[in-house]
This record gives C-alpha cells, structure tokens and sequence, in this order.
C-alpha cells in the first residue's frame, strides 16, 4: 500500500539502504524530492537519524514530517556495522578517500594476532575521529582544515564497543562485524587497530546493517523508493 501525502506530513521512519558514493544529504534529498515533487507536497521536514559517509554504504533511518522530532532518540541507538579492513598501509583520512602515505611490514602478522588484539578495543574506548570527518573545530568542519593542510589538535572522545568480531582473514584484508554506540567512527578504529597491530591499517569497505532493532534488509534504495511513486 502506498502512502500518502498527509501520512508523511503525520510522520513516517523509512529504511533506506544507503548506495556506494551517496552521501547522507544527497539520499534524504532524494527522498524530500519524490515527495514534494510525486505527491504534490509544497513544504515537508525530512532528515536522517546519522550520517554514512559516500564511501559506506547500508541503513540510512529517515523520518518525515511530525516524526522528524524522533531523531535525536534514534540517532542515540547502538549501531552494527560489516566491512573491511586492509593491513599495510595507512591513509590520512583512514579510508579510500585519500592515497596511501605510508607501508608497513606485515611480515609479523598471523591470524592469532589479529584476533587476539580484538580484545583492547571491546568496553569503553578513548576515540580520536579522524581529521577528514565533518565535526565542527573553530567554526569550521575538521575536513576543511585537512584539504588545506592544516594541522588541528582533534581531542579523544568516550565511545563504547559492544562487540568486535573478525569474521575472515584473506591475506592482509579483515573482514570485521563491530556493535558500537553513538559517535564511533570505525575509520578511527581501523587506525587504531593497525597502531596496535604494528601493521598500519585503513578501512577499504563499511556497510551499516543495523541501528537500534531495525535492519538493513527491510531497507530500499533512494532510487527504488522513487520508483514507487512514478
């Protein structure tokens, strides 16, 4: 059944599964113009329940109208993600944005290794996000500072790793399953998983597969939740 206009002024949550190289914005955007534009609406709230970097992909919460007023509680949810991690290398922004700046050995690393040094990261952690994210520093996002080069003192912030899961091994690429709370980014954590395995890492892949109880297999694309309407 499809709904209507007066059903997403009243508020709706929609599961949108997040494309590769979509940011957060360009997806809600999607979304407020299917709406607006197929079903006649001249004014409606919609926004997301936590940002997804492009290069990530997966479980987007957006809420529509009345229930734009629920973010802040579903924004607060414990998150799961699955993704990959590539030893070797680290990149200044801890993902495939940015080239690699530096190679390590990994002649020391073993299958054991890497999931025993899992143990350090579950419990409550101290987290550095990374320079290239959008928390804001003397008025402007840490981003903006890191494409003009600058250096910026980015304080440690309490964040909690419920679970932290290898879940395969090929060679120097991790595949990873992390439940986590609020504010963590798993960029980070693909850093700091490489300083404590000597090995320097970067994240390489990241999918959102769930955020409180909801899941990203009830989710549906920005594009398909368009063709609904058409």
């Amino acid at each position: 059944m499809r709904l209507t206009a007066d059903d997403y002024q009243n508020g709706q949550i929609l599961l949108i599964d997040k494309p590769l190289e979509w940011s957060s914005f360009q997806a809600v955007n999607k979304i407020k113009w299917t709406l607006k534009k197929k079903l006649g609406l001249k004014k409606i709230k919609v926004g997301h329940a936590g940002t997804l970097d492009p290069l990530a992909t997966g479980l987007l919460i957006v809420c529509t109208g009345k229930f734009t007023k629920r973010i802040p509680d579903l924004q607060g949810q414990v998150k799961e993600y699955t993704g990959t991690f590539q030893l070797g290398a680290t990149r200044p922004s801890y993902d495939l944005e940015t080239e690699i700046d530096a190679t390590f050995t990994t002649d020391h690393i073993s299958d054991d290794l890497i999931k025993q040094k899992t143990a350090q990261f579950i419990g409550e952690v101290d987290q550095q996000p990374p320079i290239f994210s959008a928390i804001k520093k003397d008025g402007k996002r840490l981003y903006e500072h890191a494409r003009k080069g600058e250096s910026v003192e980015i304080p440690t912030r309490k964040v909690t790793i419920h679970e932290f899961e290898i879940t395969s091994i090929n060679e120097m690429e991790v595949t990873f399953r992390v439940v986590c709370s609020k504010g963590t980014y798993i960029r980070s954590l693909a850093h700091d998983f490489g300083k404590v395995l000597g090995s320097g890492a970067y994240l390489s892949s990241l999918r959102r597969t769930k955020i409180g109880s909801y899941v990203v297999e009830n989710g549906i694309s920005p594009n398909d939740f368009a063709k609904q309407y058409e």
